[in-house]
């Protein structure tokens, strides 16, 4: 199990860490995909509007920025996964949810993008954030 957590331009730090990652993996090989390297990297909205501008030209703030670093078609996961915990923390305002529980729906949004699961339509949004839910629920299992 190669998943890494990585922290740029924010002094956030994850808690809980180790079970973090159990919960990923069980998520990953319960889709029966194997992780050969995922890289999560908290950081700042400063910092993640650039790579959102520089990468996807794209001039908009985000919660989460996915990068597929598979070669091949395999059922492996490889990837960089970039959260804006400042997003994050406004988000759960918004949605009146606990920090936490915004932060790993986000961590478990981009692995399940990394599975195949998008979220360009109405039915696929519904579907992501049902899959989200389900997720979530085994994360007390850990």
């Amino acid at each position: 199990m190669d998943i890494n957590f990585f922290y740029e331009d924010i002094s956030f730090r994850l808690n809980q860490s180790e079970n973090t990652k159990k919960w990923i993996a069980a998520i990953v090989e319960a889709e029966d995909y194997l992780i050969t390297e995922l890289n999560y990297i908290f950081c700042s909205d400063t910092y993640l509007h650039k790579i959102n501008l520089d990468f996807l030209n794209h001039d908009t703030y985000t919660d989460i920025i996915t990068f597929d670093n598979r070669e091949t078609e395999k059922r492996e996961i490889q990837g960089e996964i970039y959260i804006s915990v400042d997003r994050v923390k406004e988000n759960a305002g918004i949605y009146k949810k606990p920090f936490e529980q915004e932060l790993h729906r986000v961590i478990i949004h981009g692995v399940l993008h990394l599975l195949g699961y998008q979220d360009k339509s109405e039915a696929e949004k519904k579907e992501m954030r049902k899959k989200e839910e389900a997720c979530l629920s085994l994360q007390n299992l850990n």
